[in-house]
């Protein structure tokens, strides 16, 4: 028997990609490594490797992306993440000054050769200066300032592939050494082209700076998380408040948290109460009352009262570490839609370049002329754009994953945020999903010959071990009227149903009026079809086989619920209701929604088969459940929804995490990816339409080499900045 796989993962940042070839040619080298699944994102120029442990290691995939030519900056192992992302941060910044340096220096090279393309206009080519001196301008630009593209097509093409950077150094080698010829040759006759290749290398320098300070701002969403991060927390050592660095808590430390100042790590209230803005988490701008027992997350702001709070999560085990996680994950990954683009961005290069091949011989053979044929196949060249196909998705989808944090949607990967727009039946839990989750006991209906209290106390005797809402909301009302209770024995539960146990040496009955029948009990219909008109949940109750009476618990309805469901069908999705309940509740909950299709009597371990049966009729089906007791109908669904209030296992089990807790979420979450895929969809359009119209103009004669270096220049920008229109995304106001 083979031995279980040990896998571990990793984010590393790589430095000399230039477009998407350059991103597919690493991706394709790790994943020849055994045990390797790597996506690497041009836009967030990082790489998601998960290996097996036994057959690779972190220093064999840096050595991989190195021997394909590019490089992977050390990272301090003990650094956290915020020092880990300002440490790459400030190397990106190195790294674009010393780049600007270089094309200030290009710039004031060029300039004085591209002055003289005035005279193209009249239809001359004439010479302003002197050939020596344009060869002596050019010629930095094309060796030194452009060095960065021939080391590139260089590594490209010892992996066996092409990429931008090819396409720039063929274009403008042939330009300047054309152009040199001539000039050393002394051939007074022909044209030279020196400002065509040193003002092509100028652009794309011009361009790839435009494209950096752009895709800095597609990363805005994850740096903004993780300035949220404190770095000092209080803790009360000997009776004093001791400042010390976040770093250094550890679980069970107990940490002061003052009026205004933000809770340093996840913990539980001890002492005092307060309010907290939990609004960076959750985008829930109302605080939140915390008293003790309540759970406070790292980041949240403290409002007027002073808590002294124990911690219970540190490091990298905190609430907002784990959302950073899943944000830079999500932005990591690959939507279905960018497999179109990676299919061509692998053919790209090798099929411009045999375009440019054709135009110069056909211009050449067929027109003779040399010169016209040459400017001609350079155009086709530095015109051709395949880092706007690579950009094209992952911008948006970085933007999008981004927006959707700050507002509280944590999405796991791009795929589920492109599937979220094709929900056509979205299933609903009804407790805690439409309902507060938080039911409470509103009648108690005993049978003759027992009091009140006495049902009430037995039946919270027979409850006080489960952990059922329904449950607990019976014990809670006994609770509050100091009953003392009795200890069960015997007990059987049967999961959905209810159960059966022994109180003082007694056999007790407590579940659902169906299983009380079930066990030949009689419930009277007369005291039952009140309670279940009234959209009530009720729990009955018998000793043996006599009826002892009903007790009515209404789990209200979210202020929100009714508006979302509005706002589902809007959009065009259909609501469905799954619930335990019977029919009578189910209708009851389903019209005060406004709800028209619902599934009663449904139990947790059946809700999986009716989101299958949902589905068989081919429409793509999403389920809402809490990410814990709805896990297996989440795993069924096409695309689900945890409203987990931050849970760990929410955040683990659905495709899409709500940190509010209301089904507006939900809608919200839809609209953001029907926005991000609008926006997939709006730079592919312009990817593709940019290089079919691009490429044949060029190839006719029509676009001469600088212009065509300012377009491929700027057709990245025009993406990024398209993706960047997505930050005015909003999810829907609540008050609305």
């Amino acid at each position: 028997m083979n031995a279980p796989e040990s896998r571990s993962a990793v984010d590393l940042p790589i430095e000399g990609m230039t477009c998407a070839a350059c991103a597919a040619r690493i991706e394709r080298q790790l994943n020849k490594l055994p045990g390797v699944t790597a996506a690497v994102n041009f836009a967030s120029e990082r790489a998601h490797v998960e290996f097996d442990a036994a057959a690779a290691s972190e220093a064999k995939l840096v050595e991989t992306i190195e021997k394909a030519g590019f490089k992977v900056p050390q990272v301090d192992p003990a650094a956290g993440l915020a020092e880990a992302r300002a440490a790459e941060k400030e190397r990106k910044a190195a790294a674009y000054h010393a780049e600007l340096k270089r094309f200030w220096i290009s710039v004031a090279l060029t300039l004085p050769l591209v002055a003289q393309m005035g005279t193209m206009f009249s239809g001359e080519h004439a010479d302003l200066l002197p050939r020596w001196l344009q060869l002596a301008l050019a010629t930095p630009v094309q060796f030194w300032i452009g060095w960065r593209f021939y080391v590139g097509a260089f590594n490209a093409l010892r992996g066996g592939a092409g990429n931008m950077d090819v396409l720039v150094a063929l274009g403008t080698s042939m330009a300047w050494a054309f152009s040199a010829v001539v000039t050393v040759a002394d051939l007074h006759h022909q044209h030279v082209y020196f400002e065509a290749s040193a003002a092509v290398i100028t652009l794309v320098l011009m361009g790839k700076l435009l494209e950096a300070r752009a895709k800095a701002k597609t990363s805005a969403a994850i740096e903004a998380l993780i300035r949220l991060q404190p770095q000092t927390a209080r803790l009360l050592r000997d009776g004093e408040l001791v400042e010390v660095p976040v770093a250094s808590l550890a679980p069970g430390d107990v940490f002061v948290v003052r009026p205004g100042e933000s809770v340093p790590v996840d913990g539980e209230v001890a002492e005092g109460a307060s309010s907290v803005n939990e609004a960076m988490l959750t985008g829930e701008s109302l605080p939140l009352a915390k008293n003790p027992g309540d759970k406070v997350f790292a980041a949240t702001v403290n409002g007027e009262g002073l808590l002294r709070c124990r911690a219970t999560g540190v490091g990298s085990h905190t609430l907002l570490a784990g959302i950073i996680r899943m944000v830079e994950q999500a932005q990591g990954s690959k939507a279905p839609v960018q497999r179109l683009a990676d299919r061509i961005s692998a053919i790209f290069v090798p099929v411009v370049t045999a375009i440019a091949l054709l135009a110069f011989a056909g211009w050449w053979l067929f027109a003779g002329d040399f010169t016209q044929a040459l400017v001609n196949a350079v155009a086709v060249l530095v015109i051709a754009c395949p880092c706007a196909l690579g950009l094209a998705t992952p911008t948006a989808i970085m933007v999008g994953t981004g927006r959707g944090a700050a507002a509280g949607i944590l999405v796991k990967n791009a795929e589920a945020l492109e599937l979220a727009k094709n929900v056509e039946v979205l299933a609903v839990d009804k407790t805690g999903t439409l309902t507060q989750g938080k039911p409470e006991v509103t009648d108690v209906v005993p049978n003759e010959g027992i009091a009140e209290c006495e049902l009430l106390r037995l039946a919270a005797s027979l409850e006080q071990g489960s952990t059922h809402p329904l449950a607990e909301a019976i014990v809670a009302r006994a609770r509050e009227q100091g009953m003392a209770l009795a200890q069960p024995s015997e007990l059987r539960a049967v999961a959905g149903k209810g159960l059966s146990a022994a109180l003082d040496g007694v056999g007790y009955t407590l579940g659902s009026p169906a299983y009380l029948a079930e066990q030949g009990v009689a419930v009277p219909e007369a005291l039952l079809a009140p309670l279940a008109a009234a959209g009530k949940s009720v729990i009955a109750v018998s000793c043996g086989l006599t009826f002892l009476g009903l007790i009515g618990v209404a789990d209200r309805l979210r202020p929100t619920s009714r508006a979302a469901v509005a706002r589902l069908k809007a959009q065009g999705v259909e609501v469905v209701m799954l619930t335990g309940d019977n029919a009578a509740t189910a209708a009851a909950i389903a019209r005060e929604a406004g709800i028209d299709r619902f599934e009663a009597g449904v139990l947790p371990q059946d809700k999986a088969t009716a989101v299958t049966q949902l589905k068989s009729g081919g429409r793509r089906v999403g389920m809402v459940g809490d990410g814990i007791n709805d896990a297996p109908a989440l795993a069924a669904a096409d695309v689900s929804f945890a409203i987990g209030g931050g849970s760990d296992v929410a955040l683990e089990a659905a495709d899409v995490t709500l940190m509010r807790s209301d089904l507006l979420s939900a809608a919200d979450a839809i609209d953001l990816s029907r926005a991000t895929l609008a926006k997939i969809r709006q730079n592919l359009f312009f990817a593709f339409i940019y290089n079919v119209l691009g490429i044949p103009l060029a190839a006719m004669g029509m676009l001469n080499p600088v212009i065509a270096g300012a377009a491929m220049a700027l057709s990245s920008v025009s993406v990024v900045s398209n993706s960047l229109l997505l930050r005015r995304w909003q999810p829907q106001r609540r008050d609305s």
